[in-house]
């Protein structure tokens, strides 16, 4: 059983979308209020990535294993790799009394809908496919291959976040201010019982 607290916040949207950015912000500016939970993936790390910060990396067997016990809320395949929201990684946040935020594919926001977790579901629009890959190209951590897949995911990715009751907002990050002010604003309206600090639209971020 997931431990009960805030409500969580879950942040979809295609690789380079953003959303990424857009929780780093959140969680520099509000570290007393937010929480991010760490997912777990098969994948190999990237530069830079750090296991229990970024994702806890594990090996297929050891999270199948884990998966078929019932440890996981959701879990996704990617390329190959398996992703998932351990429940203890929710819990973990969510008995500090702050608000858990979940960083995940729409595969596993689907199966968040049919948990207790009663989640706030905002899903991070591109401004266009075209800017999109003019993102991706920019991270250069892409070959054809992976780029060509990560584009007929996020068509499918977007189709999914168009749909209406899919999400409870939709934000178009094609100006990262903008999409952030819209974000906290949205999280003010909707726990606003979490107290006097809880973000609000008319507050600036100091984050460059």
């Amino acid at each position: 059983m997931v431990q009960k607290g805030p409500r969580p916040l879950v942040l979809c949207g295609p690789s380079g979308s953003g959303k990424s950015t857009l929780l780093k912000r959140l969680l520099k500016e509000f570290p007393d209020k937010f929480g991010f939970s760490v997912s777990h993936t098969t994948r190999k790390p990237r530069p830079g990535e750090k296991d229990g910060v970024h994702y806890h990396f594990t090996t297929k067997d050891n999270m199948a294993g884990a998966v078929e016990r019932g440890e996981f809320i959701e879990t996704a395949t990617f390329s190959g790799n398996m992703y998932g929201t351990s429940k203890s990684a929710v819990d973990d946040v969510r008995r500090t009394g702050k608000i858990c935020v979940l960083d995940i594919e729409i595969e596993g926001v689907k199966q968040v809908k049919h948990t207790d977790l009663d989640p706030l579901l905002v899903f991070i629009m591109p401004p266009s496919i075209e800017e999109l890959e003019r993102r991706l190209i920019a991270r250069n951590t892409e070959n054809e291959e992976t780029l060509r897949k990560r584009l007929e995911t996020a068509i499918k990715e977007i189709d999914f976040g168009h749909e209406p009751g899919n999400f409870h907002i939709v934000i178009t990050n094609d100006n990262l201010d903008k999409a952030y002010s819209d974000l906290k604003e949205f999280i003010a309206q909707n726990n606003d019982n979490r107290g006097e600090e809880t973000p609000d639209g008319g507050q600036n971020s100091n984050d460059n």
